[in-house]
């Protein structure tokens, strides 16, 4: 079923800082990451939605907090990965060198076997960094480097066919001021921004009209609700082995490894970036995943607890998926109150009341 929102484990961290995610090893051990970025490069100025006027963001410098937080929910087997890497070509000792730090973020939610979003979450980051034109040209970086896994993975499910599966894929990569999200699939990202939700990502489904159209024109059809009648999602990175999805003898099939992008400039209305599995979004809004989250930071400004406090609400609300939350803070200080203030006269309410409230007044 495709629900339109109404807004619209670690296995290893190494001495670089790199978290990948696996349901077997304990994490609570290691804090959140933080680190300081500096000014960005021009990048910051491209695909904005609007204008960002310049004293909203002049002399803002993001500080990153991160945290993490996955849990198996009550599926028998756990199929979603994550991974959070500060900085990304230190990590992978990559030639470029620069005031500013790439920092990458990802959620993995794997389907029919754990193998493509283990090798996404092991490969992806490294391709990306490998890229000659990173990190100047991020946005073309990325979306190649998606298609370059997916193709990738095929190989390595042709020399070992108990890899062959699926994931949706979504990452965040900060640089300077920018934010730019990749996605492909249903994880989804949604940034608060004075404690309003805006949505980051669309979640792939067949559902959606522009995804229909797209497999229609490429001669896919959907049935019952499935990209041709076999997947829930009609964009991923792999299912190779599912006949009639991708590419043969030069013919592109309808599930797409590319994924959509958004860029965004940070300003210092920006408070923090929720990352999630559509385990998470099957019982959370976009707002109410906002409020959730800065009600929790504004309680103890714990990143890394923020997102197992969420996780746990999530079972709570009967999630029945794996469940998988990545969040990252802009801000050292926790999300102030909302304000509304009209004339001399000032009240504080919750984004969600003001939302509530915005619904009712326009009837």
């Amino acid at each position: 079923m495709c629900v339109q929102d109404l807004e619209s484990g670690c296995e290893e961290i190494d001495d670089l800082g790199l978290v990948a995610a696996d349901q077997n090893i304990n994490t609570s051990q290691f804090g959140p990451q933080q680190i300081t970025v500096s000014n960005s490069f021009p990048m910051e100025s491209i695909c904005e939605d609007t204008v960002v006027s310049e004293e909203k963001y002049n002399n803002f410098i993001p500080t990153l907090r991160s945290g993490e937080w996955s849990d198996i929910g009550h599926r028998s087997y756990m199929e979603d990965t994550h991974i959070c890497i500060p900085d990304l070509a230190r990590t992978f000792n990559n030639k470029y060198i620069g005031e500013e730090t790439v920092s990458f973020y990802g959620v993995f939610d794997g389907h029919g076997g754990k193998g493509a979003s283990k090798f996404v979450r092991d490969n992806l980051p490294r391709i990306i960094v490998d890229d000659a034109n990173f990190p100047m040209e991020l946005e073309k970086v990325v979306t190649r480097s998606f298609v370059e896994t997916d193709a990738a993975f095929a190989r390595s499910c042709a020399l070992e066919s108990t890899l062959s599966s699926g994931t949706t894929a979504l990452t965040a990569m900060i640089f300077g001021r920018s934010l730019l999200v990749a996605n492909a699939g249903d994880c989804r990202a949604v940034l608060s921004r004075n404690g309003l939700a805006f949505e980051m990502s669309k979640d792939h489904r067949p559902c959606c009209d522009k995804e229909r159209l797209r497999i229609e024109s490429l001669g896919g059809f959907v049935e019952d609700g499935y990209l041709n009648g076999q997947l829930g999602v009609t964009r991923a990175i792999g299912n190779w082995h599912i006949q009639g999805l991708k590419e043969t003898d030069n013919q592109v099939g309808p599930l797409s490894a590319e994924p959509e992008l958004k860029l965004v400039t940070l300003t210092k209305e920006d408070e923090f970036l929720i990352i999630g599995s559509d385990g998470i979004w099957d019982v959370f809004m976009n707002q109410n995943a906002v409020d959730f989250v800065r009600r929790r930071l504004q309680d103890h400004n714990d990143v890394k607890r923020c997102c197992k406090e969420m996780v746990e609400e999530a079972m709570k609300r009967h999630a029945l998926d794996n469940l998988t939350v990545v969040i990252v803070c802009f801000q050292a200080e926790p999300p102030p109150p909302v304000v509304v203030q009209r004339g001399r006269v000032r009240r504080s309410i919750s984004a969600e009341g003001l939302l509530n409230l915005k619904f009712h007044l326009e009837g």
